[in-house]
C-alpha cells in the first residue's frame, strides 16, 4: 500500500521522486521502490522522519508501536496513518502530542489508481492537512472525509472489501470451470462482468437495486441464480461478514 500511495503521489506531480525518502524492513522493497520509482532509500526509519514534512505510516497495527518509538524527539510533522484499528488518540499520545496527526484507510485497488479511501483527522491538524490528504489519496483513487468513529466501517466496507469481490470471483470462476468452461475463458468472463458491474453504477449513477431488476426476468436464468442465492441468506452473509469486520477493527484499537 505505500508503494501505492507513493507512486500515486509521484504521478500526480505532487512532490518529485527525490524528494520521497523511504525505509522498509525488507532491503529487497526498498531497492525495488527505488529502482521503480526513483526515491531516496533511508537506512531506518528514524532517518525518513527527520528528511521529511509529512510521514506516511505504512504498517501492520501490530508492528505500529515500534514505529512510533522510532519518530524520536522529531516534531510537528503530519503523520498520515493506515493502520487499521489505531486511533488517533493513541497515535497522538504514542507520538508525544508533537505531531498533527491523520488516520486514513485506503484499499489495495489503489494499486492501480482505483482505490475508494477514507479519512479522519486529528485534533491538532489543519484545513491544509485535510487537503494534502485529500490530494494524496485522490491520486490513487475516490477519497472521502469521515468521523474518526466512522472508519471501523469503512474498514470493512471498502478496506477489506476488495477481498469479497475477489472471494466470490473465485467461486465464480470455479463453477465456470464446472460447468465446461476453459480456466481463461471462465476467469475472463468473470472478471470482466464485476469490472463491467461496478462501472456500470458508477457511469449510470443508478441505485444497484434497480441495475438488478432491469436485468432480471421473470423466471429467467438471473432470477433463478438470485432465488438460490435469498435461499441460502445471502443478505445476512454479507451483512454479518461487514460487521464481523468492522468488530475486528474495533478491538484492534483497544489492543
Amino acid at each position: 500500500m505505500g508503494r501505492a500511495l507513493v507512486g500515486g503521489i509521484i504521478e500526480a506531480g505532487l512532490c518529485r521522486s527525490a524528494e520521497v525518502t523511504v525505509y522498509d524492513s525488507s532491503a529487497a522493497a526498498s531497492a525495488s521502490m527505488a529502482a521503480e520509482l526513483g526515491v531516496v532509500v533511508a537506512t531506518d526509519n528514524a532517518a525518513v522522519v527527520a528528511a521529511s514534512e509529512v510521514v506516511l505510516l505504512c504498517t501492520k497495527p501490530q508492528g505500529f508501536a515500534g514505529i512510533l518509538a522510532e519518530l524520536g524527539e522529531s516534531r510537528d510533522r503530519l503523520l498520515i496513518s493506515i493502520a487499521a484499528g489505531i486511533r488517533l488518540a493513541a497515535i497522538e499520545s504514542g507520538s508525544g502530542d508533537r505531531h498533527r496527526v491523520i488516520r486514513v484507510m485506503p484499499n489495495t485497488p489503489a494499486l492501480v489508481g482505483r482505490g475508494a479511501s477514507a479519512y479522519a483527522l486529528g485534533s491538532s491538524a489543519t484545513p491544509d492537512d485535510a487537503a494534502l490528504a485529500e490530494s494524496i489519496l485522490g491520486a490513487v483513487g475516490y477519497v472521502c472525509r469521515v468521523a474518526e468513529d466512522d472508519l471501523d466501517a469503512v474498514t470493512a466496507m471498502s478496506g477489506s472489501g476488495p477481498a469479497y469481490f475477489f472471494f466470490m470471483l473465485e467461486a465464480m470462476i470455479a463453477e465456470g470451470i464446472a460447468q465446461g468452461l476453459t480456466p481463461a475463458i471462465a476467469r475472463d468472463l468473470a472478471v470482466h462482468t464485476a469490472a463491467g458491474a461496478a462501472e456500470l453504477v458508477l457511469g449510470t449513477g443508478e441505485d444497484p437495486a434497480t441495475l438488478r431488476e432491469n436485468v432480471t426476468s421473470p423466471n429467467g436464468t438471473t432470477f433463478a441464480a438470485l432465488q438460490y442465492f435469498r435461499s441460502k441468506d445471502f443478505e445476512a452473509i454479507v451483512g454479518g461478514a461487514v460487521a464481523a469486520a468492522a468488530a475486528r477493527s474495533r478491538e484492534l484499537g483497544k489492543a
